[in-house]
């Protein structure tokens, strides 16, 4: 129970400090011209409550999943990367305000996530499966700060 608690934690944990560090940022959302089908504010920290402990579960199973050291390293070192991208992303967009590249960032942490879920494919299916509301999440958002950058 410990190491799951400690894969869950992590990912919530940067996201946490995330939110701290841009704790002004859904007055920032508001605030903009904001593309069709833009949710409430009150919706993002909803789903990112979700998504982060789903992040962290995926990788408790990828690490005690039993496969090959060289393989759970690679597999967790792009989950490292995307959650690094992922911690980055919303100073970029709501403190720096830097729409267009906060979209492109977005883009890499989309191509991140993608590989990881091929690479937790082959060591535990299921854990690939947890992330695909995260992408499918990714993809919305993309088009979410695609569109505020146009309109701003």
């Amino acid at each position: 129970w410990k190491l799951l608690i400690l894969c869950i934690a992590i990912p919530l944990a940067v996201g946490g400090v995330a939110a701290l560090l841009t704790s002004g940022g859904m007055e920032v959302f508001e605030s903009v011209n904001q593309p069709p089908l833009s949710p409430p504010a009150w919706l993002f920290p909803v789903v990112w409550t979700i998504l982060y402990p789903l992040m962290g579960i995926s990788s408790y199973l990828i690490l005690t999943s039993g496969a090959e050291k060289e393989e759970v390293q690679n597999a967790l070192s792009i989950y490292a990367y995307q959650l690094t991208v992922n911690f980055l992303w919303p100073t970029f967009f709501f403190n720096f305000r830097w729409y267009l590249f906060s979209f492109l960032w977005l883009v890499l942490l989309w191509i991140l996530v993608f590989v990881m879920i091929l690479r937790f494919w082959r060591i535990d299916r299921k854990a690939a499966y947890v992330h695909i509301p995260y992408l499918v999440w990714l993809t919305f958002a993309g088009y979410l700060n695609l569109g505020i950058w146009w309109l701003n």
